[in-house]
């Protein structure tokens, strides 16, 4: 079985470019840094992964995907080669993608490529807010919302 799942932020917009022909297909190619899961001498390390989307997921990148976004992609690993122009033997390893979505909100995607999380979101109309929150990590619910809960 050939699947693979990243989590990571673009390091730059997708480059979307059209096949040639009668039925032009779109291909996006762009580069997701991977955080390591370990660190090294107390340095965060990364992976930068090479994917490319075809048809309405290239478009779908070109669309909304930008630098600095979290994503997260499935696919599976492709292999290949090709001589450049040097006349030199290059190997490429790609992640073709079958599915990609966003990995926060664009409020929480906005604030991390200002440089922090300045303010919480809103919370929804009629929820408890984060200040409510009690000494034990847990929200306080307001008396009377006991209908509106989807269970008893």
């Amino acid at each position: 079985m050939n699947k693979v799942i990243l989590m990571g932020r673009l390091t730059r917009d997708p480059e979307v470019r059209y096949s040639a022909g009668e039925n032009a297909t779109a291909v996006a190619r762009y580069t997701l840094a991977v955080d390591r899961r370990f660190r090294r001498d107390n340095d965060a390390t990364a992976d930068f992964i090479g994917c490319v989307a075809f048809g309405r997921s290239a478009e779908f990148a070109e669309k909304y995907f930008r630098q600095g976004l979290k994503i997260v992609v499935t696919g599976r690993i492709q292999t290949g080669s090709y001589t450049n122009k040097d006349g030199v033997k290059v190997y490429t390893t790609d992640v073709v993608v079958e599915d990609q979505e966003f990995a926060e909100s664009k409020n929480a995607s906005s604030a991390s490529m200002a440089g922090g999380f300045d303010s919480a979101p809103a919370p929804a109309p009629g929820r408890p807010t984060p200040s409510a929150a009690s000494g034990d990590g847990f929200m306080n619910i307001p008396d009377g919302i006991d209908e509106e809960l989807p269970f008893n």
